[in-house]
């Protein structure tokens, strides 16, 4: 079957497109709040951007909800997703609002970054409920190309709504009503996201709340699901979430490829978080006037379009990709290329290869993601699934938040380090060697009892 088909035949799904729709509006609206973010925040004339200060942004807005969020995923396994989706999207806008009062009054203390860490926290358990929902609506010989769409036209949709926030600031000057403008236009997209999730069942996302129905010898269905038990009482939850975590954490264990995938994915997060932290501060302080933070934005601008481009073309590329040589073969060559790209496009440091570097690093990064949420959905059982996107969610934030501290410890002031930069392109050398390296090792049993009825990805 042709690409253009599986993509025709992922459309034809109704309730996939309404998915996708919730997922593209609410990435719009998270492009135009951290627009609006980073231009209070960084680029304002007023206030200098330091490493510690980038690397402390950094880990106020992920390591909170990083640190909560596989206990977050346990009550995501019991919570109806699509509730998940049109409430949490409700929440979003009205502490969105919140932001946008404090920013007109140019408040940027405790406050400002405790509503904001409280958005960002919603928001990942959103995410985080768009990708455990996904395999409901879409069977397993099309979740490859489901997620290449997802994904990709998420993270291009991010990109797209950083652009609108940044053509606002830009065009209407830097000033906090403009960017409180900024981030009030973000909370009136959450809303259309909610109305757009709104349109799916309330049951159609799952989870699954029955367990397995009894069958006889010849595997007919004896009596109707029995119903889950309720949830355990407020004084017995901790311990149940613990224990469940450990169930998760025992389960992902058994399934060698997925942790694998997991592992190959949080190398590269690592890796690319000292990389984002050295493009801001290049961009911010090296490359333009510390007095002129409009230059560091249109170079920031032109570097994430960069990023965005990459994205957009490893959405086209990975499914034929993989499906010709597997995707082991597939992460491997993509950790090597963003190794390459920053050795090409960083060293020189010079603003043109540096737009050329971030357009490899954005081909690289979506190509990995695209792989490593397929194999994560194909591995690990429905039940499990909330918790796992959890914890997958917080690895992609903690690692994150410790590349910007290892970052910040190590970089000057102007971003330029030609140790630190050559340390980032040999790290993602040696994650694509160990990768290749442990994923010869044969297999658990468990890998190869694989149901018939699943269509292959070649690992």
């Amino acid at each position: 079957m042709t690409r253009t088909a599986r993509v025709r035949e992922v459309f034809a799904t109704p309730n996939f497109v309404r998915l996708y729709g919730t997922r593209l509006v609410s990435a719009i609206a998270d492009g135009i709040f951290q627009a609006g973010l980073a231009s209070f925040v960084f680029f304002s004339p007023e206030k200098a951007t330091t490493p510690g200060k980038t690397a402390a942004a950094f880990a106020a807005l992920l390591l909170p909800y990083s640190i909560l969020g596989p206990f977050v995923g346990v009550f995501l396994d019991r919570w109806r997703r699509q509730r998940v989706l049109v409430v949490g999207n409700v929440v979003k806008v009205v502490l969105v609002l919140v932001v946008a009062g404090l920013v007109l009054a140019n408040s940027s203390g405790a406050a400002f970054f405790v509503i904001v860490v409280c958005a960002f926290g919603v928001n990942r358990l959103f995410l985080a409920a768009l990708s455990a929902a996904l395999p409901r609506l879409v069977d397993d010989a099309h979740l490859l190309t489901a997620n290449a769409l997802s994904t990709t036209s998420g993270s291009v949709a991010t990109i797209v709504g950083v652009g609108i926030g940044g053509a606002i600031r830009v065009g209407a000057g830097s000033t906090p009503s403009t960017d409180a403008a900024i981030v009030a236009l973000a909370a009136l997209v959450y809303g259309m996201s909610a109305t757009v999730a709104a349109m799916m069942g309330r049951d159609l996302l799952g989870p699954d709340l029955s367990q397995t129905t009894s069958a006889d010898a010849n595997g007919r269905a004896q009596s109707p699901p029995i119903p889950a038990p309720p949830p355990p009482r407020l004084s017995h939850a901790a311990t149940t979430i613990v224990r469940e975590l450990v169930a998760a954490a025992r389960y992902i264990a058994s399934r060698g490829r997925a942790a694998r995938a997991l592992g190959a994915i949080s190398a590269h997060r690592f890796l690319f978080g000292v990389a984002s932290l050295t493009i801001v501060l290049l961009d911010r302080n090296y490359f333009a006037s510390p007095g002129n933070p409009n230059g560091g934005i249109l170079g920031l601008g032109a570097a994430i379009g960069a990023v965005g481009v990459g994205i957009v073309l490893a959405a086209v590329i990975t499914p034929p990709a993989t499906n010709r040589v597997g995707t082991t073969t597939w992460i491997t060559v993509m950790l090597l290329l963003a190794g390459v790209a920053i050795a090409a496009g960083g060293l020189p440091f010079r603003q043109v290869p540096l737009i050329f570097g971030a357009f490899g690093l954005g081909l690289s990064a979506q190509s990995v993601k695209i792989c490593v949420d397929t194999t994560v959905q194909e591995e690990i059982d429905d039940r499990y699934r909330g918790r796992l996107f959890a914890a997958y969610d917080m690895l992609f934030n903690v690692t994150y938040v410790g590349a910007a501290a290892v970052a910040a410890t190590l970089l000057p002031a102007s971003g330029k380090s030609v140790p630190v930069m050559a340390c980032v392109a040999a790290g993602y050398v040696l994650a694509a060697v160990i990768f290749r390296w442990r994923s010869r090792t044969p297999p658990p049993m468990i890998e190869n009892q694989k149901s018939s009825s699943v269509a292959p990805v070649r690992s």
